[in-house]
């Protein structure tokens, strides 16, 4: 008997990332797994009067992308009150979205730029200074984070923080203070972040109705890019279970449009061991759904094994006492057979960790159980040997990007061309997964992740890596696809374009695999499916799309800035360079071409897709 699919897509160029069948054309699913992938003939099989068949004019479709390390339950809770810089191209340009988002701004709320830029990218190649700051937003309080090493706060800022002249030092932090003694305005991390993250804290929440509009609204972010899984790595100030609450509900009434595998991540020092004890009893590794299930521990397992990089101060020490602290936490996890995950930056650190994975594995031995090292940024040959005799992986992002200039003037551009050391990850056979570690550092964008270990440049434009470093872009999507799933033990389960595989995948504004490495930073989305649903259209696909979800508060930035920064509309065909003198255009339908004579500097509204095609005299933009 035939079973019938709910959804065909045809007249697309699937890469499947399964071996067997790398490429097809078209696809069937049913019941959220794809069913059969394939020629258009070898699918047509599975259609009868009630499957949805949409022509994907040829577009590029792949595989789900699968954040292996992102802190999507925490950035949710926030995201409608951040202003993001990812990809503005100048200062200039970032400094009137902070006017005119402080504007916009109600008090007592902030206007905060929370990570996912870098002065690198802005053509002044340099950081705003705080009277720039104080002109832009004189009474609204700002909040800038800069990576992992600074913030900016102006004068309306540090007072409803309270701030002063008498304020001291917290512990591993700097209050920048002017020659009488008061502070700047400048935050300084020495040698780690906490003084950042405890000062942003201190902000006004989203009210809990909004707190769920602002975490659906990042998971549509996160589809417009593509991606559909993602490994939450917890983090600070995000305590379990009072702040998964929110996530929680949206499961429970089936609205989460991204899966998410989440870790726990302990937020007491000193009390480490008590967190997971009392945890191990309330959950099983892998329990919940395919959409919502826990993954283990991390990626903070004790306070003292915390080697936060902050490449503008020499690299940290870990304590004495870490080996002692570690072991305890480490032995009662594999003695569960909780996963973990441990955040890693520098190889020194690592070593010390691998002496005391390597002790517990004598006496309880890992047996498959899934563990990683994330960032490990410079880790040696010998080290990723090491982690692969224990069955270990490693978690890699894309900080490099974002943080290359400085590691370069710190430790030189020699030791830049392999860190993180992918290749060599690779050729030792140890699993690998690509992610972004965003919001707080890096961007979430995936295509910037991508571009950055195709062409081995930093998002400054710093050339990083030789070519033997540099990974090619079948090697790279593989690692963001069916890569990741090793992280969350769901190998077989999702990453491919595979009859029996979750139903999860990407249709692209261009195609990644041909496009100028410079390209692959602006690709898009033009339609995401999770579960064989439609999540996600724009373009031609936009009557595909869900409802729209108005955005709550509607001051929030998201309004007006609706995440990864763009000059331009989303693309339902490749749009840049169309506009010029003879150029034969394709229209958004993807089938009929149409010639046309702009004149050279012609002003050619974009400010809608019908517009902009209509401008061109395209009229196949119409349904």
């Amino acid at each position: 008997m035939t079973s019938f699919a709910s959804l065909i897509l045809l007249n697309g160029k699937f890469h499947t990332v399964d071996r067997e069948k790398p490429l097809a054309n078209a696809v069937a699913i049913k019941d959220g797994k794809f069913l059969a992938v394939g020629t258009e003939n070898e699918v047509m099989q599975f259609a009868d009067a009630q499957t949805q068949v949409v022509d994907l004019q040829g577009h590029t479709a792949i595989p789900g992308l699968n954040d292996s390390h992102l802190h999507l339950i925490r950035g949710g809770l926030n995201y409608n009150l951040e202003l993001r810089w990812e990809g503005v191209p100048s200062l200039a340009d970032a400094l009137r979205m902070l006017k005119e988002q402080a504007l916009r701004t109600p008090s007592p709320q902030w206007v905060r730029v929370v990570g996912g830029w870098t002065e690198f990218q802005f053509a002044e190649r340099r950081m705003p200074t705080l009277d720039e700051i104080n002109q832009a937003a004189p009474d609204t309080p700002v909040f800038i984070l800069h990576l992992y090493d600074r913030a900016l706060l102006n004068r309306a800022a540090l007072k409803v923080v309270g701030y002063t002249k008498d304020t001291p030092n917290p512990p591993g932090g700097e209050i920048q203070r002017d020659s009488n003694g008061n502070p700047t305005g400048m935050l300084i991390a020495k040698p780690n972040a906490m003084i950042l993250y405890s000062t942003l804290a201190k902000g006004p929440k989203l009210p809990l109705e909004q707190q769920v509009n602002s975490t659906r609204q990042f998971m549509r972010e996160l589809n417009r890019l593509g991606l559909t899984s993602a490994i939450d790595a917890g983090g600070g100030f995000q305590n379990y279970p009072e702040d998964y609450q929110i996530i929680d509900e949206l499961h429970q009434k089936n609205q989460l449009t991204v899966r998410i595998a989440y870790n726990l991540f302990t937020q007491r020092p000193q009390h480490e061991l008590e967190d997971f004890e009392l945890w191990t009893d309330m959950l099983k590794p892998g329990q919940g759904t395919d959409f919502y299930r826990h993954n283990g521990a991390g990626e903070m397992l004790v306070f003292s094994a915390a080697d936060f990089e902050d490449f503008l101060q020499p690299r940290p020490d870990l304590p004495p006492g870490t080996e002692v602290e570690l072991e305890r936490v480490v032995r009662h996890l594999v003695e569960h057979r909780w996963p973990f995950r441990l955040h890693a930056t520098y190889d020194e650190s690592i070593s010390r960790m691998l002496d005391v994975f390597e002790k517990v594995n004598q006496d309880i031995p890992f047996n498959g159980l899934h563990w990683f090292f994330d960032h490990a940024e410079t880790i040696t040959e010998r080290n990723i040997e090491r982690v692969k005799a224990l069955g270990g992986g490693i978690a890699v992002q894309h900080r490099m990007a974002f943080q290359g200039e400085y590691f370069a003037d710190r430790y030189g551009i020699e030791a830049t061309k392999h860190t993180p050391p992918v290749a060599k990850m690779l050729s030792a056979g140890v699993p690998v997964g690509l992610g972004t570690d965003a919001t707080r550092v890096a961007s979430y964008n995936p295509w910037t992740a991508l571009y950055w270990l195709v062409s081995g440049r930093t998002v400054g434009g710093m050339a990083m890596y030789d070519d033997d470093a540099r990974i090619d872009r079948e090697t790279a999507l593989m690692l963001w696809t069916q890569g990741s799933s090793w992280f969350s033990s769901e190998q077989g389960k999702k990453g491919q374009i595979k009859a029996g595989q979750l139903a999860d995948l990407a249709v692209l504004s261009e195609d990644f695999f041909s496009v100028q490495e410079e390209r692959i930073k602006g690709i898009e989305s033009v339609m995401t499916v999770v579960d064989g649903k439609v999540v996600y259209a724009a373009g031609s696909f936009s009557p595909l799309a869900p409802p729209a979800i108005p955005v709550l508060p509607d001051w929030s930035p998201v309004t007006t800035v609706p995440g990864h920064y763009r000059s331009a509309p989303p693309q339902g065909a490749a749009r840049v360079g169309l506009v010029r003198q003879g150029h034969q255009c394709v229209g958004p339908c993807g089938v009929h071409k149409h010639s046309h004579d702009i004149a050279r500097g012609s002003d050619v509204p974009v400010s809608d897709d019908n517009a902009f095609w209509g401008a061109l005299g395209c009229s196949c933009f119409s349904f």
